[in-house]
């Protein structure tokens, strides 16, 4: 079988949401929890080593689909790209629920939290393939964090790697992605972090702004509520709030 995929460049990508917009706009999506291009955006450490994450997640097409055979017979893999799409005349069956529950990146979308809700998913853009087009999400990336062709000539252009930090291992699944990590943070101004934190906490006439640095440099629980990538949301609301852009 022909298989097409993903390039995501997790070092250039700004969490800007344009893939996302064009992903709703081409495939005339209502505003809401349908998302085929999902971003995400999540916060890790603290002071001095802070580190901000980002995650294009569409559907990865896996080379093995184990949802496919958890929808029952609600879903297939088609055989031109490689693309794992839903049977439309299925979009209601209640199997669906099990392919979501069975899909690791949770890429199976769904209109409400009713059991008969309508789902949707990416669909790899494949009227777009049709025309010599590269998927919405594709194009529409300002950073060209993106790429998409054979997944060979991709694996042989950015390398093999399938696998980000907090992503399920790709072992099982085989999602049709190659994934560059955010490089590792370098120190280009040495500088000393203990009389950075007492600067920090002077405000001239005005009481210290913090008097022990630990309470800079250690966050208590709940200050941060995007602290941790959350692949697979309870629910509407949820997904709402680990994918909505801070700027709307």
């Amino acid at each position: 079988m022909t298989q097409y995929g993903f390039f995501f460049d997790q070092s250039r990508c700004t969490a800007c949401h344009a893939c996302a917009v064009a992903c709703k706009s081409w495939n005339l999506l209502d505003p809401g929890p349908v998302k085929w291009a999902r971003v995400f955006e999540w916060e890790t450490g603290t002071f001095p080593n802070l580190k901000i994450n980002t995650l294009f997640a569409p559907c990865y097409h896996c080379e093995n689909p184990i949802c496919v055979d958890a929808a029952n017979g609600a879903m297939y893999k088609e055989e031109k790209y490689g693309a794992v799409l839903i049977d439309p005349a299925k979009s209601t069956s209640p199997d669906l629920r099990a392919a979501w529950d069975a899909c690791p990146y949770g890429c199976i979308v769904f209109d409400s939290d009713a059991p008969n809700a309508m789902a949707s998913k990416c669909t790899m853009c494949i009227d777009r393939l049709e025309q010599g087009l590269l998927p919405a999400c594709v194009t529409a990336c300002p950073m060209r964090a993106l790429d998409f062709g054979l997944l060979s000539d991709l694996q042989n252009k950015y390398g093999t790697n399938r696998d980000l930090d907090e992503l399920p291992s790709s072992s099982v699944t085989k999602p049709a992605v190659v994934f560059k990590p955010t490089d590792t943070p370098k120190q280009y101004v040495p500088y000393d972090v203990s009389k950075a934190l007492a600067l920090l906490s002077k405000r001239g006439s005005l009481p210290p702004f913090f008097s022990d640095p630990s309470d800079v440099t250690t966050v208590p629980p709940g200050v941060v509520t995007r602290n941790k990538l959350l692949l697979k949301p309870k629910g509407i609301q949820e997904l709402m709030d680990t994918t909505r852009h801070d700027e709307g």
